[in-house]
């Protein structure tokens, strides 16, 4: 018996239908990587199960592909009827998506900031009690070390916050209308 044609409508029988949209997803996915290999293309698939579980394809990969259709205003103007809000819409949202990069990058740094002065507290802590375990134990050459080292953090800490009050004014700047 060969293929026979079937008439296209919802199937009925939710475990049938199940069954229908796990063969044909894979017969999709088939078709997609073939057409990006034949072709060069790239190609993404994002569909939702009648379970509503998420499934995707993207070659070479989902997110580049989705990242560079949202980030392609020019798409919308090439459609012709898309009007201005819808525009503004796109633009405000390439807007926000590149502040949540940037602030998710900064975020990122400030941990790895954060994780190199741990490991430098931790270091001074050892240096200036030199293995002991009170200040009371600490000599008095010891203790002006220690009173000239901590000076030195009070203003390593000025500069570091002088930066963050730096960045943070900058970035309400930038989020003020002009």
């Amino acid at each position: 018996m060969g293929r026979r044609k079937i008439e296209i409508k919802l199937v009925k029988d939710s475990s049938c239908r199940q069954v229908t949209f796990s063969k044909r997803r894979t017969g999709l996915f088939k078709k997609a990587n073939e057409i990006a290999t034949l072709c060069g293309a790239e190609v993404v698939i994002i569909m939702f199960s009648p379970g509503c579980k998420p499934y995707s394809f993207g070659q070479p990969d989902v997110n580049s592909i989705a990242e560079k259709f949202l980030n392609k205003k020019s798409k919308i103007d090439d459609l012709g009827e898309s009007n201005d809000s819808e525009i503004e819409g796109v633009a405000k949202v390439d807007k926000l998506h590149k502040q949540f990069t940037k602030l998710k990058r900064n975020l990122k740094d400030e941990k790895k900031c954060e994780k190199i002065l741990e490991k430098e507290i931790k270091e001074g802590k050892d240096l200036l009690f030199d293995g002991k375990t009170s200040i009371d134990e600490l000599s008095f050459d010891e203790l002006l070390k220690m009173k000239g080292s901590l000076e030195k953090l009070g203003e390593k800490v000025k500069e570091h916050v002088a930066e963050l009050e730096m960045s943070s004014i900058l970035l309400l700047l930038s989020k003020k209308p002009i």
